[in-house]
């Protein structure tokens, strides 16, 4: 067997983890490859490949995925769903949010998440910090975004068109068109990114 580094070990065992635990969830719940397609919208191909390991999710269909099984997204991704008091707000503070790591095309943008204790969210918020080169392939998925500067600026990649984004802007797209992004200028740019899935 040909030496595997550290890091693409890693990847391996996360993604493997992460596979086993979608066919795991959706064979439980009795579904098909085929329902649990048609509950996310995405091809059954592509689910297959999921959970055989010859694609990585990107963190928007992990959301997709993981709304359609009926569980928190962090649940795929080796962490358990927060309790919570329903009479009161979920609260977090800065040092409290959770990184997302997930290898993807999307490796130049690190996620922390800001609402992964609220177990019946209808939305997943992030702040994503962005490196300064593009990421090798666009993603794509099912859902809307919201993308609003924090701090820098950033080339914003939007189905075959370029935009700039600077601090204060805010961009809503249908995620299911090829995007990406990258900062621009001398420091990484921050953003609040916002995923809703369409019912």
């Amino acid at each position: 067997m040909p030496y595997m580094s550290e890091s693409k070990e890693e990847t391996h065992y996360v993604l493997q983890d992460i596979a086993r635990k979608i066919r795991s969830l959706r064979q439980k719940q009795g579904l098909t490859v085929n329902a649990l397609a048609l509950k996310t919208g995405f091809a059954k191909s592509y689910l297959s490949q999921i959970e055989n390991m010859k694609r990585e999710p990107t963190i928007g269909t992990l959301v997709t995925i993981a709304r359609a099984l009926g569980v928190n997204v962090f649940h795929l991704m080796g962490g358990e769903g927060m309790t919570e008091n329903e009479d009161a707000p979920v609260i977090v503070k800065p040092g409290d949010r959770r990184p997302v790591e997930i290898p993807s095309r999307s490796a130049n943008l690190t996620y922390e998440s800001i609402n992964y204790m609220k177990n019946d969210r209808l939305m997943d918020g992030y702040i994503l910090t962005a490196d300064f080169e593009f990421s090798g392939e666009p993603m794509a998925h099912e859902g809307q975004e919201l993308l609003f500067i924090l701090e820098g600026k950033q080339e914003f990649m939007y189905n075959g068109k370029n935009y700039i984004l600077e601090k204060g802007d805010c961009c809503c797209f249908d995620s299911n068109k090829p995007h990406g992004a990258r900062s621009i200028g001398k420091k990484k740019s921050k953003a609040l990114v916002v995923f809703v899935a369409k019912p």
